[in-house]
Formats: C-alpha cells, structure tokens, sequence
C-alpha cells in the first residue's frame, strides 16, 4: 500500500525566505537553473536585477504568487499561505527528462540526499552527473554542453570535474569494469 505524506507549507521552506500578509516565499539558489517561469509570470514580482529581488509588496494575490510558485520546475521556489493551504503534491508523480538538461520530477517525493532524507512536491535531479549539489540539478550541463543523447549519458570525467568515476551499483551485484 503506497503511504501518501501531505507536506505542510513552512516544510517546504528552504534557503532565504521573503514575507508579506498572506504568503511567504523561499528561494534556495543552488535549486535554481534559471528556468525563469516566476520572472515570466509576474515580472513585477520575480525582479532578478533588484534587491530584494522578490517583492511580494507588488501584487496584492498571495494566491496569484502561489500559482507563479508552482511553476518553478526545480523547487528552487517555494511558498506558503498565510492560514491557507500547503502546496498540494502533483497526483499522480510525474517525471520528466528535459532534453539536454535535468530530470524533472512533481508529485509526493521523498529525495536521498547526502544530508538525508528531503521532502518535496517539485524537483529537478542531475542527469549529467557534474552537478555539485547532487542529486538536485544546478545548471552545470548548461555551462559543459552537456547533451542528453550522448554516449553513455553522463558527462566525462574531464567534464564533471571530480577526477574519478562515480561508483556504481548494479542491482545484481556483479562487478562494474
């Protein structure tokens, strides 16, 4: 039976964290690959050239800055209404490869992190394996052009920049060359 855990809104809170009467906003800026969805959707908002660069005081509908959050792909945004609810999990999880660039996941996850166990509704998760906030994707395939169709799926070493191979585990448990 699959166990459905419903995040509470200040859970969801990460990184530095912009208040007004009905909503508070966090910004965790290495979840952040500058996809720009917030900048798009409200530009009076979401002003990256300012500081501060979130202005929540520019638009009167803690649930229209809501709406914005949730269109941030990574979970570098997140919110929380004021006596309103919690962001609510995707239903059911989705999860998406963006060509030359990270995974995208929405829905009810529990993410293995070297610090431990994260909870979230939106993320974007490494796939060219330089990331240096890994498992989340930080943008680093933009910077080495890593693209998503080439051979062996990751970036080379020299890419990646670690000087080593990253350990593998095979499910069988045979050796990996």
């Amino acid at each position: 039976m699959t166990q459905h855990h419903e995040p509470i809104g200040e859970d969801l809170l990460r990184g530095k964290t912009y208040a007004s009467d009905g909503i508070s906003v966090s910004y965790d800026p290495p979840r952040c690959t500058h996809v720009a969805n917030c900048v798009r959707g409200l530009p009076d908002v979401f002003r990256p050239k300012e500081r501060p660069w979130i202005q929540l005081e520019n638009e009167a509908s803690a649930e229209r800055v809501a709406e914005i959050v949730r269109t941030c792909p990574t979970g570098a945004l997140h919110y929380a209404l004021h006596g309103g609810p919690p962001e609510a999990p995707a239903v059911p999880t989705t999860l998406t490869p963006v060509k030359d660039g990270p995974l995208t996941l929405r829905g009810d996850l529990v993410i293995q992190t070297p610090e431990g166990e994260v909870r979230e509704v939106r993320a974007a998760l490494c796939r060219c394996g330089a990331s240096s906030h890994k498992p989340f994707c930080d943008g680093t395939h933009a910077k080495i052009g890593w693209k998503s169709d080439q051979p062996g799926g990751q970036a080379s070493i020299d890419q990646r920049g670690d000087g080593h191979r990253e350990e593998g585990q095979r499910a069988d448990g045979a050796e990996q060359n």
